[in-house]
């Protein structure tokens, strides 16, 4: 009779708790959102020109597309040329190491090509142009 009680006992104290497993699980979660970073789309599609020497990029926070119709497109928007430089400086001051991809269509203009490199070395935002391989 004795051994039953205390059998009783034992298994009263075996509970586990889940609270802190959850508490860590939801830190991990929250940790992971905070760190990482996001890439925002130019939003519309261009015919990138080809190059022998295209290289993969691999980090890139920013993608900024120059269109054949001469369309400047930042975060799936239409952007004119003069609000370039400040919407990147808002980018980099949310994202210190911020990086900009420039997709240009190979019918767009080089005038407005230069222009747009222009307001990226004014924001001071490191950049590249994309190239397709053949």
């Amino acid at each position: 009779m004795r051994q039953r009680i205390l059998l009783g006992e034992q298994a009263e104290e075996a509970e586990v708790n889940m609270t802190p497993m959850l508490d860590v699980v939801f830190i991990m979660l929250i940790f992971f959102i905070v760190s990482t970073s996001f890439v925002v789309e130019a939003g519309v599609d261009v015919h990138r020109p080809s190059a022998e020497t295209s290289e993969a990029q691999k980090q890139t926070a920013v993608i900024i597309a120059l269109t054949a119709e001469e369309e400047i497109w930042l975060d799936r928007k239409p952007i004119d040329i003069r609000m370039v430089r400040p919407a990147l400086e808002r980018m980099k001051v949310e994202q210190a190491d911020i990086s900009a991809m420039v997709q240009a269509d190979e019918e767009s203009s080089t005038g407005k090509l230069v222009a747009l490199i222009d307001q990226l070395r004014l924001a001071e935002i490191p950049y590249s142009v994309s190239t397709v391989k053949p």
